[in-house]
């Protein structure tokens, strides 16, 4: 089959593969129709390359149709589409019933100390061969893929994937008050979605930090009030004078380790990118730290008393943080990788909505074939030719 693979930084390319096989009597094997790149493919393309290996195949936003299904995948059938988690989860031990999937103990790559396994994410998290291929393996099948309906676009569902439970989780762990105010730093893909879930779920006022037009312009169709990074010196400021001078109720940084406006994080990146890559790895794991221009804007915007949510990606064993103002303004923290089976049942019924109440058909901006995934890459991360949201098809 044809997969997208990675071959060191800014190096990905569609090779020819082995064809996945059923290993486990739990395991499908799903015929991928549609997979997102995500910002977080991104990190590996870029700064976790030292925890990448070459041929690696990449992608955790898939949805398909089940072609074959293990004896003990109750509750599949070959011709069943699905979408597919991209954390690999039981559903039956003790973190799964805790509704904290993405901590699932059968799954933990605990050789690493790390959560639940993830698809087409780095050692870190189990080397699983990723969903930007024609064909997937899932492991877990008889509780990760959902079934949904025939006949409306993959649009409508490829984002229970990751982006929407991402976005509900960071809103939800927001904690934004009946009619409060929610800022979200970086509107890409999670922090669209973000702002979408938070105006959805009765939040009063939205505001979104972005230095991308496309971004805002997306932004500003969904009744986002939007500040311009390039425009404005002193975000702070613009937030307090937005709400009522003492800033937001909540904040959701959905940004992570690679943010814009911090030269000293990403020299120090640069640099760790120069070692040879077991040292990287290893420098990554113990003494990494990231670029926090973003949680330092999220600290310095939240109200007192207020809440940060944390969706980004963060990496950094080392990372500064003000914890003076972070506990004078007693401010509260929650972050996590999203718990993607928690999240479905809320989901489910806005995304077969006739009236697509979360805009999940307006999100995509690039619909490509897998083969020109390597230039798709390119693009996202370079943010040219406005690209919000990529989605491979296979043929």
């Amino acid at each position: 089959m044809k997969a997208v693979t990675w071959h060191g930084k800014r190096d990905v390319r569609v090779d020819t593969v082995d064809d996945p096989k059923l290993v486990e009597p739990t395991d499908a094997i799903i015929r991928v129709t549609s997979s997102g790149i995500c910002g977080s493919d991104l990190h590996l393309y870029e700064v976790l390359g030292p925890f990448m290996g070459e041929g690696d195949i990449l992608g955790h936003e898939p949805m398909g149709v089940v072609e074959e299904v293990g004896p003990e995948a109750k509750g599949l059938k070959p011709g069943d589409r699905v979408v597919v988690p991209f954390n690999i989860s039981c559903g039956h031990c003790y973190m799964c019933d805790m509704g904290l999937q993405s901590q699932c103990e059968t799954t933990q790559v605990r050789d690493q100390g790390k959560g639940a396994a993830l698809f087409g994410y780095t050692k870190l998290y189990g080397q699983v061969p990723g969903g930007q291929a024609e064909y997937l393996r899932v492991p877990q099948a008889q509780y990760g893929p959902i079934k949904v309906p025939d006949g409306p676009p993959d649009e409508r569902f490829v984002y229970l994937s990751d982006v929407l439970p991402t976005s509900w989780q960071a809103v939800e762990y927001a904690a934004v008050p009946k009619g409060g105010s929610v800022v979200v730093f970086g509107l890409g893909p999670i922090g669209q979605m973000c702002c979408r879930i938070a105006r959805h779920r009765g939040a009063g006022k939205v505001i979104g930090v972005d230095l991308v037009d496309e971004r805002l312009t997306l932004a500003e169709r969904h009744g986002v009030t939007t500040v311009d990074l390039r425009t404005q010196a002193e975000v702070g400021g613009v937030i307090r004078d937005l709400t009522s001078g003492r800033g937001a109720d909540s904040v959701i940084d959905a940004v992570g380790m690679e943010a814009h406006g911090a030269p000293a994080g990403k020299v120090a990146q640069q640099l760790v990118g120069l070692l040879p890559k077991p040292i990287a790895a290893k420098v990554t794991e113990k003494a990494g730290i990231d670029r926090l221009s973003v949680l330092y804007a999220a600290i310095d915007a939240v109200r007192r008393g207020g809440t940060i949510s944390l969706s980004g990606v963060y990496g950094g064993m080392l990372d500064p943080l003000p914890m003076m103002e972070l506990f004078d303004k007693q401010i509260q923290l929650r972050m996590g990788q999203a718990n993607v089976r928690r999240w479905i049942d809320d989901l489910m019924p806005l995304v077969t909505d006739d009236a697509d109440p979360l805009g999940v058909e307006d999100l995509a901006t690039h619909r490509l074939p897998l083969e020109d995934a390597p230039q798709a890459y390119k693009m996202f991360q370079e943010k040219r030719n406005g690209a919000i949201k990529i989605l491979l098809q296979p043929a």
